[in-house]
């Protein structure tokens, strides 16, 4: 077209009636919110076909680019076009709160938050959905709201349609989601758009050396996320399957858990943020001063390598004297519990993914729980409970009250769980007497069996420690006595062969599963040996390490008593270490690689130092900028022996040295390959 014919037809568009003009798409509306510090900001909006998206940058760079929200339903057209923005409102809020236990005592929470309305028109069925922002200076988060509306009153969600538009290159560390082994993987390092279909932390650096971790926050009444790659590096939110079809089938109104992303410019920004914590409710439960943080060993480590055998026989492992004499160790050197396994009836046969025979009441004949829980009471040791399920949750609910009313009449206040079956395996009640329903352990119904639980042990001053669970999302916050899980893979893989899970695997665990909370990982194997004399893929230093790396409120010192027994200076750093902190602070570390925490007692001035290292030798210097100024502390010091190395028998040589440190003072340390160190700083002269 020539210009003069281009100019003609600007003119005469011009001069069009106003009705044909009015037919030009009206600009469409974009609601943004900004941190509190103003580097994030976060913008949504809807495209041409009504489908609503959102994208966040920080300090003017895009992260994450323009990403869609809604679902997609059994049983109606899906939530995802012909939406148009109704209205927003914005809101902030600072302040502080306190952990009863944890790795810090206090947690400020500094938001922004949006909250926007979304309408479907009348062809899509007219529904509402709210989407509520609230973003932070380290991270964001959302979720749904769904109102009470005449157009629908129950929610069948075939998945959600939740997506993740990361905007920049970089390197991703994961494990893959949906597997046969639930959570207990080996990460993967891989270029972001390598990965397949991911559980929850994910963690990426990003090659301008941003860090950023997606996970869930408040994870109830719904199922767990996986994170599917659609496209690129374009993400979207995948739902764990159902036995009903739909996901999640809730009645409005509800709210979904939260999304979130933590962003941080180095490792130690992503270690050290409560977001997940504060996108929880409040302590539900009321006073729990009755759990205290421990540390405690017991009859496990026996059964994990075949030594002994969960089932009744010659080889039982959980014998009435056995538990005394594990009694009678723990009260010696200030353990306060007594895990033991294998006490109850049922073991005998294929409990695996079966567990219909278990019982949570009666013992076997060769261990007598009113006499062990008594002998225990005298020594100001406690029995901690063990239910393993074999994944029927059938079973286990059926009895639950009545186990959990007898552990607190017998004065035990912890239980671990389990549910050892593979990921579609858990056996739940179905609809009629009898009749059981097949579900995955981070299913819609296996969330609320959780929080069931949870809530039944609270009623009896119960604290709860999952094995095979729902990932953490930060809701120790709501139920303080949900003390612990597992939910990656721990200790026990070290006993079934030789460097099962290899030296990088406890650096990479700090930056991804430990971001959504405590883990019972089971350190302190001081024997450095597995089923056969298998060789753990760790130095002796990195034994001691794992208790500052790996936090947990009740840590595991879980080798056979006797090993422990063999290591006295070991052993003295055990008893001496705490499992509640007041401050906690990454001061040295990169993903995968290494971590060095300084964290403070809770209960008294005492720091402690350390972590563990890959499969690289280093050194770092280490700054005590942390300390309290004016002060002087006596540092005692475990660390790799010269030479030391997880590949060879040199693993078992450890150092240790005594001297002076105050604030402003820089500690070289010497890391070996697979190794760590701890350090104990008490002031005094």
């Amino acid at each position: 077209m020539s210009r003069t014919a281009m100019l003609g037809a600007l003119v005469a568009a011009a001069l069009l009636p106003s009705s044909v003009q009015a037919q030009t798409p009206p600009r469409r509306p974009v609601v943004t919110a900004a941190s509190p510090d103003g580097s994030l900001v976060v913008t949504v909006t809807t495209d041409n076909d009504g489908r609503a998206t959102y994208s966040l940058s920080r300090k003017g760079k895009l992260l994450i680019g323009a990403s869609k929200l809604g679902f997609t339903l059994t049983d109606g057209l899906a939530m995802v076009r012909g939406f148009r923005i109704t209205g927003s409102e914005t809101a902030s809020a600072d302040s502080t709160w306190e952990q009863p236990w944890g790795e810090r005592r206090f947690v400020r929470d500094h938001h922004n938050e949006l909250l926007v309305r979304l309408e479907q028109n009348a062809d899509y069925g007219a529904r509402r959905m709210n989407v509520r922002f609230r973003l932070f200076d380290n991270g964001f988060g959302f979720r749904y709201e769904l109102p009470e509306q005449p157009a629908m009153k129950t929610m069948k969600i075939a998945d959600e349609w939740t997506e993740f538009s990361v905007a920049q290159p970089g390197t991703a560390w994961w494990i893959p989601g949906g597997e046969w082994n639930r959570y207990e993987q080996v990460y993967q390092k891989t270029p972001i758009d390598a990965v397949s279909t991911a559980h929850t932390p994910i963690t990426m650096r990003l090659d301008d050396g941003t860090h950023l971790a997606f996970h869930e926050a408040a994870l109830v009444g719904y199922s767990g996320m996986w994170f599917k790659r659609a496209d690129g590096q374009l993400f979207r939110s995948t739902l764990a399957p159902s036995s009903r079809g739909a996901r999640v089938i809730r009645d409005l109104p509800f709210n979904t858990p939260w999304r979130t992303v933590r962003v941080a410019d180095n490792a130690a920004g992503l270690v050290e943020n409560d977001l997940e914590l504060n996108l929880n409710e409040p302590n539900k439960i009321g006073d729990v001063s009755w759990f205290k943080p421990m540390k405690y060993i017991g009859i496990w480590w026996g059964m994990i390598r075949g030594d002994w055998t969960w089932a009744e026989g010659p080889r039982h492992g959980a014998t009435t004297e056995r538990t005394k004499q594990y009694i009678d160790f723990a009260a010696k050197n200030g353990f306060g519990g007594v895990l033991v396994e294998g006490w109850d009836k049922g073991w005998n046969g294929d409990w695996f993914g079966h567990g219909q025979d278990f019982s949570f009441t009666e013992p076997t004949p060769d261990f007598d729980l009113k006499a062990v829980t008594a002998y225990a009471a005298k020594q100001k040791v406690q029995l901690i409970g063990h239910n393993e399920t074999g994944g029927n949750i059938a079973n286990y609910e059926a009895q639950l009250e009545d186990a959990m009313k007898l552990y607190q009449s017998l004065g035990m206040h912890a239980v671990k769980t389990g549910y050892v079956a593979d990921a579609g395996g858990i056996i739940a009640p179905g609809d009629k007497p009898g009749e059981t329903r097949m579900e995955y352990h981070d299913g819609q119904r296996q969330v609320a069996h959780h929080l069931k639980v949870v809530e039944t042990a609270a009623k009896y001053r119960i604290a709860i420690n999952e094995h095979e669970p729902v990932k953490d999302t930060g809701l120790r916050r709501t139920y303080p006595n949900w003390i612990d899980r597992e939910g990656a893979r721990g200790m026990e893989y070290n006993a079934w062969g030789q460097f099962a899970n290899g030296p990088d695997h406890e650096p990479t665990l700090v930056y991804t599963r430990m971001l959504s909370g405590p883990m019972d990982y089971t350190p302190g194997i001081l024997s450095l040996e597995g089923a056969n004399h298998v060789p753990l893929a760790s130095t002796l230093a990195k034994q001691l390490g794992l208790y500052l790396a790996l936090y947990s409120p009740i840590q595991m010192a879980s080798d056979f008593i006797e090993s422990l027994a063999a290591h006295p200076k070991e052993l003295q750093f055990i008893r001496q270490v705490p499992a509640d902190w007041s401050e906690s602070h990454l001061i040295a570390g990169e993903v995968g690689d290494f971590a060095i925490f300084a964290r403070k007692d809770r209960n008294s001035e005492d720091w402690y130092v350390g972590g563990v290292n890959g499969h690289t030798a280093r050194d770092v210097t280490l700054a005590m900028d942390f300390l309290d100024p004016g002060k002087t502390y006596i540092a005692t010091v475990w660390k790799d022996g010269e030479g030391a190395t997880y590949e060879t028998d040199a693993r078992h040589r450890i150092a240790y040295a005594t001297l002076t440190v105050k604030k402003g003072d820089k500690l070289p340390l010497w890391l070996a390959p697979g190794g760590g160190a701890a350090i104990r700083l008490h002031p005094g002269k």
